[in-house]
């Protein structure tokens, strides 16, 4: 007989979970070592997170957060409460999650680190001071407090103005025919026309004929006077009705050109409105501080040599050398120091020592290309958690979880043997490793695996297996077990010939310097190379802008634009196409950016699905009698929606200083329609049971109409199969998000020529996801397209018709072209650190 579960858990330490439902868990039971390095397993939306996130590290949290003061419960983003019977044996937690673009430009790698603090901290107490200027406190420092930052352009670094020829690009137009680009179109553009001529001004004669006083004043005056407005009266009409006193349809307020921009862009919560404004402002270095965003006092204080602005910018490797001699006491500035300043020098070293060993273990994660300054939003997701990861590494907590989502996402082979070293010394200091993780090598590292399965979303949510590695082997129904222990050789389908070439010649853009490349048409390529080589910049960057001067078409047309002053200017400073661009008619980027950021926005609404499903509950009988149009089955408008939720399907109850809670709206019970909408049904279904319908579903019950199937078969070709036609975008993680961008163009009709561009488009897929991804890529270049992706599987890599491997290092040490070639040319590659893990897939040894 079994000794009571308590005393095994707690004598083995071991966590035990009974009874987890989150999302899609079956009630699923099972027990984790602690002080171990345990992988969570299975295809994309299995139900490996949660169990990892929204089970254990939701429960750690709750724990946690009961023992601290309600009013301190409210500084943290609380995680729902966890649908589980109990978890005993937990550790205390820490999340090291996946964030995409988070932060802003004034969040950097030097405030996520801590480094800036001591690098702050070192420039006050042990700088070198110029004759006669008192002490700055550390703060003066900062670019983000009033006592460090520029007066000038308040510690941004770049000033932006509006100028007349900014504002009206062609000065031969009247001011009828739109002279003012950066007015408002549409009725406020003509009401502002309108006031004009009230006001006396001809707005039919060119603007560059009009007095330079009146150009001035049109523009840039901060009056808003009101005034009678008569609609397609000309000025005399206009005086005439003012002088009979006759009723004006309205009174119209006047806004000077240069007040609407700036009000629009500070003001306006529309993402494509402040990017229409955003293209009447000049943007420049800021003529006080040249860019270097803080007060000149600041700036005059200097330590080895580098005022704090430009030690921020070197790469943090260059940092490491210049402060390895101070923190070991063999730099000839500190023994001058300690002559004079003895308390500097005690300063300086003690602060050079904690720098250094920060910076090592930042080096050790292969981050030695970051420099300080860098903003969050420019890095990638798997940067950024190597970043949050080092900051862990050195803070020494004993006894404690680490929950950790796809660590080597964005990470080539060569960095990932890195990061391995940094979680066993996670471990070594006494902590447990829970990690969500695809990659083959990850998962071989782990002492314990935890695959759940067998399928995705409905199909998925059981434990085929918690044991270590060596025993999923027996697991018939695992589908990581046929990865993990296949040593066969990858199939090389034959070699596709380029059918031309795309040449780039002179790029020059963040370490890629004078670069000539070729990129071949008609094919599949993989653009390789270890993490902050290049492979972006050329890419993502160079090649997307440089293909858009030739095309002119918006290969991001469904995106958000993203504040423009969080944009870090970083510009292509040469480059141009040489041949090749004129066989491409069309590009398409396919990226990992949200499809939408509410909860409106979700998978049918994007595809154009819905658009067809709606038209159908239009088409039928009940619908036509009601005169309902597609519209009434919209949750987004008024009259078919839900009045009380306004189709959001949930109402949000707060609760102060518990986590919000979201229950499902009293009135239409989650269903989004009011109830005289849902009495439509086709074949048997309203349109609320259609949106809860996951693609698997909706592709048997739509079988019968090709307009609906055909887009629901491709996407369960990328393997989406799992999602609910009404997924809100803001569940889907930036794999999804990609996946379901590639299957809205797949959907189309392929004309041929068309160049397609991802970043990345394995992250966060299992290897089974990244074979039907494969064949989805492979479809598009059979119909005559060329395909170029930014990738690190090796699965992928070695099944494309061309290699080209960027680096041999990162930043400085990178953005040279090192191989090109076949797969099977490039594994010759002496200089090549991809060659080796390359030469390993194709021999089946991944």
């Amino acid at each position: 007989m079994e000794e009571p579960n308590e005393n095994r858990t707690q004598k083995e330490g071991f966590v035990a979970v009974r009874g987890a439902r989150q999302h899609n868990l079956k009630n699923v039971s099972l027990e984790i070592p602690r002080d171990a390095l345990v992988v969570f397993t299975g295809i994309s939306g299995s139900g490996k997170s949660s169990l990892a996130f929204g089970t254990l590290y939701a429960e750690a949290q709750r724990r946690y957060l009961e023992s601290v003061s309600p009013y301190a419960r409210r500084l943290f983003h609380q995680m729902p409460i966890p649908e589980v019977d109990e978890i005993e044996g937990l550790p205390p937690a820490v999340a090291l999650q996946q964030q995409r673009g988070s932060g802003t430009i004034r969040s950097s790698v030097g405030s996520v680190t801590t480094l800036s603090n001591l690098l702050r901290m070192l420039y006050s107490r042990a700088g070198d001071y110029p004759a006669g200027q008192p002490l700055l406190y550390a703060e003066s420092f900062s670019t983000n407090t009033p006592e460090g930052a520029c007066k000038t352009c308040h510690g941004l670094g770049r000033v932006y103005e509006v100028t007349e020829k900014s504002m009206v690009p062609d000065d031969s137009l009247t001011i009828r025919e739109r002279a003012i680009a950066a007015w408002p179109t549409a009725w406020q553009g003509q009401n502002l026309r309108d006031i004009l001529t009230t006001l006396g001004y001809d707005v039919d004669i060119p603007w560059k004929d009009l007095p330079k006083k009146d150009r001035d004043w049109i523009i840039f005056t901060k009056e808003q006077p009101q005034v009678p407005v008569y609609p397609g009266f000309n000025r005399e009409e206009v005086q005439l009705a003012i002088k009979q006193k006759r009723e004006p349809n309205y009174m119209g307020t006047f806004t000077g050109a240069k007040r609407y921009v700036l009000h629009t862009f500070a003001n306006t919560q529309s993402a494509l409105m402040k990017k229409r404004v955003s293209k009447y402002m000049l943007s420049s270095d800021c003529p006080t501080c040249h860019g270097k965003r803080l007060r000149r006092e600041s700036l005059s204080v200097t330590f080895a040599g580098y005022d704090i602005a430009d030690i921020s910018r070197l790469p943090l490797k260059n940092l490491l050398s210049i402060f390895a001699p101070y923190g070991d006491g063999s730099a000839p500035g500190l023994t001058k120091l300690a002559k004079n300043h003895q308390e500097k020098a005690l300063v300086a070293q003690r602060i050079a020592e904690d720098l250094v060993a920060r910076l090592t273990v930042l080096l050790e994660l292969g981050l030695g290309y970051l420099s300080l300054e860098r903003s969050t939003p420019t890095l990638s997701p798997g940067e950024h958690q190597r970043l949050r990861l080092a900051t862990q590494i050195r803070s020494n907590l004993f006894g404690v979880v680490y929950v950790l989502d796809e660590p080597s996402a964005g990470l080539h082979p060569a960095d990932t043997e890195a990061l391995l070293k940094a979680l066993d010394g996670l471990k070594a200091c006494g902590n447990s490793l829970f990690v969500v993780e695809h990659e083959l090598d990850v998962i071989r590292h782990a002492d314990w695996i935890v695959d759940v399965g067998p399928d995705a979303g409905e199909g998925g949510g059981e434990i085929l297996y918690s044991g270590p590695p060596a025993g999923l082997k027996n697991i018939a129904r695992s589908k990581t077990r046929e990865h993990l222990f296949n040593d066969l050789p990858i199939e090389r389908p034959t070699t596709r010939k380029p059918s031309g070439w795309l040449k780039l010649a002179g790029v020059t853009r963040n370490n890629l310097v004078n670069l000539d490349v070729s990129f071949p048409l008609g094919v599949l390529t993989s653009v390789t190379g270890v993490s902050g080589s290049g492979k972006s910049s050329l890419v993502s960057q160079v090649l997307v802008e440089l293909m858009l001067a030739q095309l002119g078409n918006d290969p991001f047309p469904e995106e958000e634009v993203e504040d423009a002053l969080q944009q870090d200017v970083v510009e292509t400073v040469g480059g141009k196409i040489t041949t090749g661009s004129e066989a491409i008619k069309r590009m398409v980027v396919v990226n990992q950016k949200p499809i939408g950021r509410t909860p409106r926005s979700n998978l049918a609404t994007y595809t154009g699905l819905f658009d067809v499903v709606r038209k159908l509950f239009a088409s039928t009988k009940l619908a036509k009698a009601r005169h309902y149009n597609a519209g009434r089955f919209s949750f987004n408008v008024g009259k078919g929606r839900c009045p009380n939720c306004d189709g959001e399907g949930f109402v949000m109850v707060e609760l102060l200083f518990l986590p919000s809670v979201y229950a499902p709206c009293p009135v239409c019970g989650g269903a989004r329609y009011n109830a005289e909408t849902l009495e439509v049904t086709y074949h048997e279904k309203n349109i609320a049971q259609i949106l809860r319908m996951t693609v698997n579903e909706a592709a048997v019950f739509f079988e019968e109409d090709d307009r609906v199937s055909r887009p629901l078969n491709v996407l369960q070709e990328v393997g989406l199969g799992y999602l609910r036609l009404g997924q809100p975008a803001t569940e889907l993680s930036g794999g999804e998000a990609q996946r379901i961008k590639l299957a809205t163009e797949l959907q189309r009709q392929s004309r041929g020529n068309t160049l397609y561009i991802l970043d990345e488009p394995t992250t966060g897929l299992h290897p089974t996801d990244v074979e039907k991804l494969q064949l989805q890529l492979n479809r598009l270049v059979d119909a005559g397209n060329t395909v170029i992706v930014v990738e690190h599987d090796m699965q992928v890599v070695a099944a494309s018709d061309w290699v080209i491997d960027i680096g041999p290092g990162a930043g400085e040490d990178g953005g040279k072209v090192v191989a090109e070639g076949t797969p099977e040319e490039v594994v010759k590659s002496k200089g090549s650190k991809t060659a080796v893990y390359l030469m390993r897939a194709l021999s089946g040894h991944q």
